[in-house]
């Protein structure tokens, strides 16, 4: 007989087996009664059988930096199996913690590397002091565009106004978004620069100063400085023209600016650069500190909302 011959007679009994199997499901079983369907155990392991498992995880999530996968990830687990999750809702349980966490831990740097005082916040500034108007070009700066488009903030006011105040308030709700800012004093920022310039490292300095989405100095001509320490402050505005913004106050109008930079070219110059793609807010109100002495002496209270020490 041919080898095709059997192959036929196999393929006919298969067929036959299948008819069979099709007509009585139980048939196989009926003719193999010893063979019993074998009974299914927990696949749960203990904690003994999981314990070196959980201690690996360990150790390669906190090689990883994933401190959040390293600490939920056994009671993600057993979450995940009380509420019958998947894999996937598991997993992304466990990621979702791990970004919440990181996002917090790089606003926390961005608060202390920002120098901004902790009392002045946008929740503390006192609002029913300014002029709707004014209100309102806060409101749209605290939305942030204006640091992608590099745009200037320019406030200027009295002293007393709550200049300082509305700067940090606003930089503080930017810092919260997680944009980068940093908070300096004009004159200590006029003395870095010429430490900067004495060790013939300016452009390293203002390099440095570039990592910062917003630039805020505080109180421009407040304190009168010399040529020279105008000069280095005048480096600086120019290398940061259209590459990054600069958040200032000033008691100072601009038609007095010459006081500052010592030199008519220079304060023209530098008011060109700062006015160029920028928003001015004019804080024409009385001083806070003089409104609350006023109060004390004629032995009234301070008004609703004027609890907060707004500083110019």
């Amino acid at each position: 007989m041919t080898l095709m011959y059997y192959f036929t007679r196999l393929t006919r009994r298969v067929q036959t087996m299948n008819r069979q199997a099709n007509i009585n499901p139980q048939a196989k079983a009926n003719r193999s009664p010893s063979k019993r369907p074998r009974k299914t155990t927990p696949t749960n392991k203990t904690q003994a059988d999981s314990g070196p498992i959980q201690e690996r995880l360990t150790e390669q999530f906190r090689s990883l930096r994933l401190p959040m996968f390293r600490d939920q990830f056994q009671a993600s687990a057993d979450r995940a199996a009380a509420e019958d999750l998947s894999h996937v809702e598991y997993l992304a349980e466990l990621t979702d913690l791990e970004c919440q966490a990181r996002h917090e831990s790089r606003i926390n740097r961005l608060m202390t590397k920002s120098r901004l005082p902790l009392g002045k916040t946008w929740e503390t500034f006192n609002f029913d002091r300014l002029p709707l108007s004014v209100t309102r070009q806060l409101e749209t700066l605290r939305e942030g565009s204006f640091l992608d488009r590099r745009e200037n903030v320019l406030i200027f006011g009295r002293p007393g106004a709550g200049k300082s105040h509305a700067l940090c308030a606003l930089a503080n709700q930017l810092v919260r978004q997680g944009r980068s800012m940093l908070l300096t004093t004009c004159s200590l920022l006029v003395q870095q620069l010429l430490i900067a310039k004495r060790d013939l490292r300016l452009q390293k300095f203002i390099k440095q100063m570039s990592r910062y989405e917003g630039l805020l100095i505080d109180d421009l001509g407040y304190v009168q400085q010399d040529r020279e320490e105008m000069e280095v402050l005048f480096t600086l505005l120019a290398e940061r023209y259209e590459r990054g913004s600069v958040l200032l106050t000033s008691n100072l109008a601009f038609s007095k600016w010459d006081q500052i930079f010592k030199d008519a070219m220079t304060t023209a110059a530098a008011i060109d650069r700062l006015v160029h793609h920028s928003v001015i807010i004019e804080l024409n109100v009385p001083s806070y500190r003089v409104e609350t002495a006023k109060q004390t002496q004629s032995g009234g209270q301070p008004r609703k909302g004027s609890k907060q020490k707004s500083t110019s």
